[in-house]
């Protein structure tokens, strides 16, 4: 058995798109002001975590997330791609509601969770799944034995909570993707073992995450 690879994964602090409930996608949206705090109590509540390697999506929420724990750390960010969110082609940039009113079919589709389905000029769900756990066991096996910060966004963590509980993609989901929450995976023998998810007591005393 090979040793096991500690992955702390943080989702971005909070955009004014998330509280406007609208479909970033690979947008490169900045953080709001309460994102920049959030990004700050996830640093501090991470100082201590002996981390040896900070990754980031190179999208800016997720970045500017990660300066701040890479500030407390003294760690360089690296900027994988491979962590992006998924593409959304057409639907970036509207709110549900306004996807829903332009393509109801593409919508429906959406919200069952076709596997097999992307938006015009985005990615099918099963080719995002792919990207990003591909390129989660390939950091992890990079550091054996290690911890590792993985900065990213709600649909990334979506696909890494769903490989290491084995749950299918078009299965609806039952648990939070909170900004900036804290969540911890182990990685071992090629394989993805949840440990921890949302952990947001750090946030505590801020207001509440009215994102999706």
């Amino acid at each position: 058995m090979n040793e096991a690879t500690r992955l702390v994964v943080l989702r971005h602090g909070e955009t004014d798109w998330n509280v406007g409930q609208r479909i970033q996608g690979q947008l490169d949206i900045g953080l709001n002001a309460h994102g920049r705090w959030q990004a700050g109590r996830a640093a501090q509540a991470l100082a201590d975590e002996g981390l040896q390697a900070i990754y980031s999506s190179d999208l800016a929420r997720a970045a500017d997330t990660a300066a701040a724990l890479g500030a407390v750390t003294g760690l360089a960010v690296r900027p994988e791609p491979g962590l992006r969110e998924r593409a959304f082609g057409c639907f970036e940039g509207l709110s549900f509601a306004e996807i829903q009113q332009r393509w109801p079919e593409q919508a429906q589709r959406w919200r069952r969770r076709d596997p097999d389905w992307g938006a015009d000029g985005g990615e099918r769900l099963t080719d995002f799944y792919r990207r990003v756990v591909d390129t989660v066991l390939a950091l992890a096996a990079r550091h054996p034995g290690q911890a590792l910060a993985l900065v990213a966004h709600g649909g990334v963590l979506d696909c890494l909570y769903r490989a290491a509980t084995r749950i299918a993609l078009d299965a609806p989901r039952s648990w939070t993707l909170g900004n900036a929450s804290i969540n911890r995976l182990l990685h071992a023998d090629g394989a993805l073992v949840l440990v921890g998810w949302n952990d947001a007591g750090h946030l505590e005393g801020g207001r509440d995450d009215p994102g999706a």
